[in-house]
């Protein structure tokens, strides 16, 4: 049987310097994790946002739409959206707080339903809300 030999001091240097360099390893691959799961809420917490501004704007605008009088109604739908100011003015606010926006406001004069569309742009791609009321007064 061979004697064993005692360890010197530089291999158990070696040794250190190599827990050092694995500690090192996982330590950067456990930052990046939580740099991607930052990026990844971020990200989500935006289309929350843009969600919920998008509810607000539509109610916004159902809202105008109640206390409109009766013959004006009709000009919040998105071919006369234009030419009238509440509803022209609406339209600009939408654009100014979802990126990328349109909107489509459906307005039956029959049964009083109003249907509400505001599409936006992310990173993530085409987002849409939709809503309706019936506004009968």
């Amino acid at each position: 049987m061979h004697p064993s030999k005692p360890r010197s001091r530089r291999d158990a240097a070696g040794f250190a310097m190599l827990e050092a360099l694995v500690g090192g390893l996982i330590f950067a691959i456990g930052v990046l994790g939580v740099v991607g799961l930052q990026s990844s809420m971020t990200q989500t917490q935006t289309i929350g946002k843009f969600r919920g501004d998008a509810t607000y704007l539509a109610n916004e605008l159902i809202g105008l739409m109640w206390v409109d009088s009766q013959p004006n109604r009709a000009s919040y739908s998105s071919a006369l959206c234009s030419g009238y100011t509440r509803c022209s003015d609406w339209a600009a606010k939408v654009g100014r707080q979802l990126p990328g926006s349109t909107t489509a406001v459906a307005v039956n004069g029959a049964t009083g339903v109003v249907t509400i569309s505001i599409t936006w742009t992310t990173r993530s791609g085409v987002q849409t809300y939709t809503t309706s009321s019936a506004i009968n007064t």
